[in-house]
Formats: C-alpha cells, structure tokens, sequence
C-alpha cells in the first residue's frame, strides 16, 4: 500500500486518494460471501445497494479521519461500519493504519437530551463536510435529513426473520379496510 491517504485539500479530496478510497476492498475477495455480499444479506438489501452503501461508509471513514470535529453516520452507514468492526484483521491491521492512517474507533451514545442534540448537530456537520470534500451532497437514500435520520432511532429493533415476518403498517391498514369493507358487504347481504 502507497500509504495513508492525504488530507483534504481547499478544493476537497484528490482525485487520486478518491480513487484510491473507493478501490479498497474489504475483506477476502475470492469467496461466495464477500463482504458486500454478507452486507446486503444481513440487512435484506440488494447488491446494489449494499455497494453504494459500503462506498458511503468509505467515504464516511475518510471523513472521520480528517474532521475537526467527530463525525455521525447515516443508519446505513452505520450498519456498514458495524460489519466491518468484525473483520477485524482488515479493520484494525489494514483499512485504519495503512488507508486512513487514522485508528477510527466507534462509540456507542450514552443516551439523554444532550446526547441526541450533540448527535444531530454532528450529523448535520457531516453532512455539510461530505460536500465540501466530496464536491457534492451525499445521496439522499443513503444519508436523509437529521430529522428523518434521528426520528425513528427509537424504534428500531433487531429482528429474527426465521421467526417473525414483518408487515408495513401500510398494509395492514389496507387490510383491515378491506375486511371492514367486505363484512359491510356480505352483511348487507343476509337477509333480517
């Protein structure tokens, strides 16, 4: 490896250390499950966008390096990075030293007002940062707004799919609208 990548310039990342961030691959590559393959498998993505969003937690990292002050993910991201943390030879011995020359450690909110507002401040600061590096916004799907990143935090939960399945509220309304509407019918229907 050639090295840390540099800092960010006035004008933002060089094309050459962009380049550079974007190639890195993570993990072994010559397996069935690579790791953007595990990715899209564990969070019930496509390939597709399991790439984009490990390209964003490049991208993600990079900043983290080289921010004044501490960056927050996108909860894609996020996923991404937790992913990565457990590749453990590549995370520590590889990706953090040789590529970003910058050990990235990842700390978990203590929780409270005060911590979501520092949150939310330091998402919207990397948000603002990844254009001025990247010389664009970050793609809206894979970094929403603070408020539509931070609003449902609260409900999110890990769930075992070999024993639960998972129905949008939409439908279920949906559901429930044509059951009332079919029993109003056949009720219609039966003679007094």
């Amino acid at each position: 490896m050639e090295g840390p990548l540099p800092a960010p310039s006035e004008e933002g990342i060089s094309i050459e250390a962009h380049k550079r961030l974007i190639a890195y691959s993570i993990g072994p590559q010559n397996i069935d499950l690579t790791f953007r393959n595990r990715v899209a498998h564990e969070n019930g993505w496509g390939i597709g966008m399991a790439e984009r969003a490990v390209q964003e937690y490049k991208r993600f990292a990079y900043l983290c390096a080289h921010s004044p002050i501490p960056c927050t993910p996108s909860m894609e991201v996020d996923q991404v990075w937790h992913m990565h943390m457990t590749y453990t030879h590549d995370y520590w011995g590889t990706f953090c030293p040789e590529l970003l020359g910058y050990q990235l450690h990842h700390g978990p909110t203590e929780g409270g007002e005060e911590e979501d507002e520092k949150h939310v401040e330091q998402y919207d600061y990397t948000l603002h940062y990844y254009e001025q590096v990247f010389g664009r916004p970050p793609p809206s799907d894979l970094w929403p707004s603070s408020e539509k990143r931070f609003s449902s935090f609260p409900h999110l939960r890990w769930v075992n799919l070999s024993e639960y399945s998972i129905t949008p509220k939409s439908k279920i309304y949906l559901a429930m609208a044509v059951t009332a509407v079919v029993s109003f019918i056949l009720g219609s229907l039966l003679p007094l």
